[in-house]
């Protein structure tokens, strides 16, 4: 993820707190750097590192990244995790992006450490799942009041919840696990059952929800919920469209479950989240 930096080489290390693009805001606290940047027009950033490890939270846009001989593609309201010094190239889309970037200071290491989480142990990309929700209030702590017990526990959590995703990745997991991802994935805003998706695995449907629970982090109902919510907060990028659209889009029963829905998952309601991700828009 990339401020633009006037003479930046390929291959560069970009120190704490530098990005291409234009940053239009930092602060630092708790051993993090909060970065709010932007990029307004379509390009290719030159191939380079970071000295910190970093999240980014794709707020607006979308944008392509090369690393590790991988290509991928990124929608809004997308995490990333990226360990320091790994190599990469950004391409951003044509519409330009918006990005929440938070960097961690080496001193998150020594305290993961003595709780047995390593955090350095490789790349980790959520759509709007359970770690894309605590970046989140990460996001709305530092555009409010920067509590800073507040910002400090979110950080732990957040941290360590990484951390523990990567062991996890470690060990094998089910066969059939990508396939119903992926079906909740392309159906999340329709009627979904849990007899289908055990079809889908082949398995019995109480041991779907045993195993998609230790994989995931979470119970397919809060899954399912997380990704309508994902959704709906891209159709709210277009400020025309009602909430109520929204919601019936999105696979809620109404307006008003959509907004009860939203409100426990984010911490706020979808008319302040709207304000808040389009601001200066």
């Amino acid at each position: 993820m990339a401020e633009n930096l006037g003479g930046a080489n390929a291959g560069q290390s970009l120190g704490a707190g530098k990005f291409y693009g234009a940053v239009q805001g930092r602060r630092e606290q708790c051993g993090a750097i909060f970065t709010d940047l932007s990029h307004h027009d379509p390009k290719k950033l030159p191939s380079h590192a970071h000295e910190l490890a970093f999240f980014a939270v794709l707020l607006d846009g979308y944008y392509g990244e090369r690393y590790l001989r991988q290509q991928k593609q990124f929608a809004p309201f997308t995490l990333m995790f990226r360990p320091a010094g790994i190599p990469h190239q950004d391409e951003i889309g044509p519409k330009g992006v918006k990005l929440f970037e938070i960097e961690i200071r080496p001193c998150w290491r020594n305290r993961l450490h003595e709780c047995s989480v390593e955090l350095d142990r490789g790349l980790y990309d959520c759509a709007g799942g359970e770690l894309f929700w605590l970046a989140m209030k990460l996001y709305r702590e530092m555009h409010t009041t920067a509590d800073e017990l507040a910002v400090e526990s979110l950080l732990a959590e957040l941290l360590c919840r990484t951390g523990q995703k990567h062991e996890d990745e470690e060990r094998d997991e089910p066969s059939w696990l990508a396939r119903v991802l992926e079906r909740i994935a392309a159906e999340h805003s329709e009627r979904l059952a849990l007899g289908d998706l055990g079809a889908e695995a082949g398995v019995h449907p109480v041991h779907l929800s045993r195993v998609f629970r230790r994989w995931v982090g979470e119970g397919i109902g809060d899954y399912v919920r997380r990704l309508r919510i994902r959704s709906a907060c891209e159709l709210m990028l277009n400020p025309e469209m009602p909430m109520a659209e929204i919601s019936f889009a999105t696979g809620f029963a109404d307006q008003s479950h959509f907004t009860r829905s939203f409100r426990k998952t984010t911490g706020m309601t979808p008319a302040r989240f709207r304000e808040m991700i389009t601001a200066g828009a």
